[in-house]
């Protein structure tokens, strides 16, 4: 880890129990959390494949993604430049220069950037809640974060789409109550449905997230996985999510 990156005083240094990597975060705009560790398992990046994270925030998926999978490179879309900023300061803390990149854009104009079909892989942890659901944050930086603001599920469905090679694969996590809006969007951008997976609290609570893999142009048939669990009493995780979370 380098020396020499600047941490701000409002921003902290959190690890990420990976290869011995950390994450430079701001309190005040938005640190990431179980759902993006928890996408970054669910995910499959294979060796020598080309990674896209949509919507990155913080950078910790493409770095987890870096930590956990043997994939070439791993790139992440941000819009907000002081996110994009200290995504890239991340990058460098963790000398992940050469396997990491991260650009400062709009997932609307992805295609442009990257040029389409040029990705093995795309993830993307979007904004769970639509116009009209539910309060929206008074910091602009959570609020963009959380509600479609700047980005929606179809803008992100379309931009896998035009980016991900031919038989490619879209990893998303998102919240159960929006899955009709998933499983149509994804098709619509031919972009077909292949596991899905529910994300429980308790084993016995019902779930409040749902993970998602499609692939681009593949046949259809999809396998519901069995339940992923998170804690097993309170504040005690269940295996699996140890796994996940540590080395």
């Amino acid at each position: 880890m380098r020396t020499d990156v600047t941490i701000h005083p409002h921003e902290r240094l959190d690890d990420l129990h990976r290869g011995g990597y950390h994450i430079i975060q701001d309190p005040g705009r938005f640190c990431f959390g179980v759902d993006a560790v928890i996408l970054s398992g669910f995910a499959r990046v294979k060796r020598g494949e080309n990674a896209l994270d949509l919507g990155t925030g913080t950078g910790v998926i493409p770095v987890l993604l870096a930590a956990k999978t043997e994939g070439r490179h791993f790139t992440g879309l941000e819009i907000q430049p002081e996110s994009a900023e200290m995504a890239a300061r991340s990058v460098r803390l963790n000398e992940l220069e050469e396997r990491v990149s991260i650009v400062q854009g709009d997932i609307k104009e992805a295609a442009g950037i990257f040029g389409g079909s040029t990705f093995d892989v795309v993830v993307s942890n979007p904004p769970y809640m639509n116009s009209g659901g539910g309060l929206v944050n008074p910091g602009e930086a959570k609020a963009i974060a959380r509600h479609e603001i700047l980005c929606t599920l179809e803008d992100v469905a379309a931009a896998a789409g035009k980016i991900l090679r031919p038989k490619g694969r879209f990893y998303m996590i998102h919240r159960p109550h929006r899955l009709t809006d998933i499983l149509t969007v994804l098709r619509q951008y031919k972009l077909e449905p292949k596991r899905v997976r529910f994300v429980h609290p308790y084993v016995d609570k019902p779930p409040t997230m749902v993970l998602v893999e499609a692939g681009r142009g593949v046949r259809p048939m999809v396998k519901v996985e069995a339940p992923l669990v998170i804690y097993r009493a309170p504040g005690e995780y269940t295996e699996e999510i140890y796994q996940i979370y540590y080395e």
